[in-house]
């Protein structure tokens, strides 16, 4: 079976050449070829011995997830559908803006933390993605978007915000990682990489020593009592040891703030109250909030909060001094706006058979 090169971030691919009787410098050359030429076709690769090109042919392969469909918003966000086998798709999304452009990539298949607000989480969970799963939609996106040299593409920024845990697969999405950062592959900077995460504690220690990339928690409640209902994982890592996490994350992050995410609920998490225990929580974490209106989804008992309570809310926080913005709505006539990714999932983890059952029972 041929191997998928994209599974290699530059340590694994100089490795893997090296089992073949191969110098280094051949793992640069291919890393330069596939991740910033997003060449798949090894005979193209004309600075490679043929010799070389022609038993790359024979043992390995460039195979990202196929593309199953691009949907363009009127506002011009793309959302992407890749097919991950066994009845599984994932969803990726390229936001173009005046100064950059974001895609946003998926993880997981699925997700198994299943926050309150996210219509990903109702789908349940079927597995991790591999590292060429992940990357593969970044080169995928940027073959979509018709760029090929570095210097000229879309993509200036990536955050892995769509659907799934990143942190839940920690060691694919370092590798992951390392090559959007490696100047032989995507060369971006770390400050213009985010991971977001729903906060696993020992994770974010893991990734601060690991590769120390900007870092958004989805925090969506300023107490505990709140964040259970909102965010389970929350009875296993709750606030105070979240906001410790976040503080010792900071000693290596690439930005000196932490951005926190908080969705806008209807009358959940959007008093007054709330917004006053929020500066509480944060008051010894550098930081920013990116509040987020709520976006609706089939079966969600949630609505959007008013934009005068959002204003409100905002101004309650800026107020105090920090940065508070509000995330403009983009791509919901596709379903592409946060919260809203859902792909086609395969549940393994029987999450939706059991609320099916509970379903039934509440109406019997």
């Amino acid at each position: 079976m041929a191997v998928n090169l994209l599974d290699f971030d530059a340590d694994g691919l100089t490795a893997w050449f090296a089992q073949q009787g191969e110098k280094p410098f051949r793992a640069r050359q291919v890393l330069h070829w596939v991740h910033q030429f997003g060449q798949d076709r090894f005979a193209a690769m004309t600075d490679i011995a043929k010799s070389l090109r022609e038993k790359l042919e024979q043992t390995a392969a460039v195979a990202p997830p196929p593309l199953i469909s691009d949907r363009m918003s009127e506002d011009g966000t793309h959302k992407f559908l890749f097919d991950v086998g066994g009845g599984n798709a994932v969803e990726s999304v390229f936001i173009p803006e005046d100064d950059r452009g974001t895609l946003c990539i998926s993880t997981q298949a699925g997700c198994a933390l299943d926050c309150a607000f996210c219509s990903t989480g109702k789908q349940g969970f079927n597995r991790n993605l591999t590292t060429a799963e992940i990357i593969g939609q970044l080169w995928q996106a940027n073959r979509a978007l018709g760029a090929k040299p570095k210097e000229d593409r879309a993509i200036s920024n990536v955050v892995l915000m769509g659907m799934g845990e990143p942190l839940a697969n920690f060691d694919n999405v370092v590798h992951a990682l390392r090559l959007m950062l490696d100047d032989h592959a995507y060369g971006l900077s770390r400050r213009r990489v985010t991971v977001s995460t729903s906060g696993i504690v020992p994770a974010i220690d893991r990734l601060r020593d690991t590769v120390p990339v900007a870092l958004a928690v989805s925090l969506h409640a300023p107490d505990d009592a709140l964040r259970d209902e909102l965010v389970p994982l929350n009875r296993k890592y709750p606030l105070a040891e979240l906001m410790a996490a976040c503080r010792r994350y900071l000693e290596k992050s690439p930005r000196d703030f932490i951005t926190f995410e908080y969705v806008m609920i209807d009358g959940v998490n959007d008093s007054d109250a709330h917004a006053r225990a929020l500066l509480q929580l944060t008051r010894t974490v550098p930081c920013k909030f990116n509040l987020i209106p709520f976006n609706p989804f089939p079966r969600s008992n949630f609505k959007r909060s008013a934009s005068e309570r959002i204003r409100r809310f905002q101004e309650i926080l800026l107020d105090a001094g920090l940065v508070a913005t509000v995330r403009k709505t983009r791509g919901d006539d596709i379903d592409a706006a946060c919260g809203q990714l859902a792909g086609q999932v395969k549940d393994k983890s029987r999450r939706v058979v059991t609320l099916a059952r509970r379903s039934s029972e509440a109406a019997a």
